[in-house]
């Protein structure tokens, strides 16, 4: 697992061993910030279950002015850290060791993101967690995009009730993408 672009290009990042977390594969983390770049530059951007922070760096090499990265293993959270360290990119990182909806409380009111993305477990339902949370949030800003990795079967049909809109589907051979936006605005992506 490497940084694919910008700042940090080329630098290998650390990941757990085993399966205690599952890395974003270079391809679609390629194919993911294809698609981000245009407006990377100067956002805030949340790494839930982070991992090893590989989308969080990838974001701030490219241009983000901050990530902050939400990880409750803390193994892997030991790992977002040398590999911010390793980047050269931690003074623009923030890493919070904690469940994930702790940590969104936390946030609550301090920060406002552009860019929510989560891996959380698949087929768990965290990620509907999350997005009932975010929809009676201030984090997500008036423009923010929320992005989804998960299985490849994962339904979003509920997020509608929610508030939100699936504005995008980008479908790999296992998982995919699935990018949200508040109700009534045009999508960016």
């Amino acid at each position: 697992m490497r940084v694919i672009a910008g700042s940090a290009r080329r630098i290998q990042l650390r990941s757990l061993d085993g399966m205690d977390t599952r890395p974003t594969t270079d391809r679609i983390k390629e194919t993911l910030f294809n698609m981000l770049a245009p407006y990377l530059y100067d956002c805030v951007f949340l790494d839930l279950f982070a991992g090893s922070g590989g989308i969080g760096i990838e974001a701030l090499s490219r241009g983000a002015m901050e990530a902050v990265f939400v990880e409750k293993n803390p193994k892997a959270m030991q790992c977002v850290r040398d590999n911010l360290s390793r980047t050269h990119l931690e003074r623009r990182g923030m890493t919070m060791s904690m469940d994930v909806m702790t940590a969104l409380y936390k946030l609550e009111g301090e920060k406002q993101f552009d860019y929510i993305f989560m891996d959380p477990p698949y087929r768990q339902e965290l990620e509907h967690k999350v997005l009932s949370y975010l929809s009676g949030s201030e984090l997500l800003a008036e423009d923010g995009v929320i992005i989804i990795e998960a299985a490849k079967d994962t339904e979003f049909d509920y997020v509608e009730e929610m508030g939100f809109s699936v504005i995008k589907n980008k479908i790999y051979k296992t998982n995919k993408h699935v990018f949200i936006e508040p109700s009534g605005r045009k999508g960016i992506c």
